[in-house]
């Protein structure tokens, strides 16, 4: 699911997508937002307190991260 607007930044459009119950991998976040270091962003959103696992994926023989929410109980 890719988000349209355009007036979002990257930071913004990746944490409605993992609030939207979806994990992301380095090259969905390239495919759906155009971005090149999804790991820098992730690392902002740790920054503004957001709860985000980062989970060690193996297909074909590579490596990868993939990221998901902890959604909080509010």
């Amino acid at each position: 699911m890719q988000i349209k607007d355009n007036n979002m930044t990257q930071n913004e459009k990746i944490l409605k997508h993992l609030q939207d119950g979806n994990s992301i991998t380095p090259l969905e976040a390239l495919k759906l937002f155009g971005c090149f270091r999804l790991s820098a962003r992730i690392l902002d959103l740790r920054g503004q307190g957001h709860q985000i696992i980062t989970d060690t994926v193996t297909h074909n023989g590579k490596k990868f991260a993939s990221y998901y929410l902890i959604k909080s109980k509010v």
